[in-house]
Formats: structure tokens, sequence, C-alpha cells
């Protein structure tokens, strides 16, 4: 009987004003950390990159490095699997498999000028 004098022995305890405060200071201190934290993201995030950038631009540059040396890749390989195809199927023996070999490379490197925005697509107006 002696705990539930004090009001102690419920777990009900009401907080006073003086715990409020340091609570509420504490909670404001936390949100103006956050807010810093944000802002210096935002700061590094709109920057060009130059001094290394963060882990999301560093990894978007390879996808799209990995996609261009792809698309060059493909266009070679599906050339020259062509021409070995007429070599194969006309007996013209190396000269299928050269043309289209330079015709694949031909069609990657414009795939690849095209990927990367050096040339505007005429198609899309």
């Amino acid at each position: 009987m002696a705990g539930s004098a004090d009001g102690g022995g419920d777990g009900n305890r009401q907080p006073s004003s003086s715990e409020e405060a340091a609570l509420s200071a504490r909670l404001g201190s936390l949100d103006r950390r956050l807010s810093e934290i944000r802002d210096s993201r935002n700061v590094r995030t709109g920057q060009s990159g130059e001094d290394g950038g963060d882990g999301a631009a560093r990894a978007s540059a390879f996808a799209r490095g990995f996609r261009l040396s792809s698309e060059l890749i493909a266009g070679v390989v599906v050339g020259a699997g062509i021409g070995w195809g007429f070599d194969r199927l006309l007996s013209t023996s190396p000269w299928g498999l050269i043309v289209f070999f330079l015709l694949g490379f031909t069609a990657g490197v414009v795939n690849v000028v095209r990927s990367a925005g050096v040339v505007p697509d005429k198609t899309a107006r």
C-alpha cells in the first residue's frame, strides 16, 4: 500500500513541466540537426559531382557507360553473326563476314552516339 500512495507503482506517471521542457528541447535539437543534414545532402546532390559525387551518381554513370558499351558490342556481334550466316549460306567466305562486321560496327557507333545524346533524334519532333 505504500507504493500506491506515491503514484509511482501503477506506471501512469504524468511528466512534470521540467521533463516536458527537456524533451521539447531535445526534439528541437534533433530537428535542427536533421534539417542541417538534409540541406547538406541537397547541396551535395545539386553539385556537378567534380569532387567525387555520391554513390548514386557514380552508379548512374557506371550504368550509362555499361549500356553504351553493350550497344556497341551488340551491333558488332549481330553484324558478324549475320555475315557469318550469309557466308555459310552462300559460300562467300570471308566477304560476308567482313562486310556485315563493318556494317554492325557502324550501326553500333550510330546507336551509341544516338543514346549518348550527341545527335538529336530526328523522329522525336
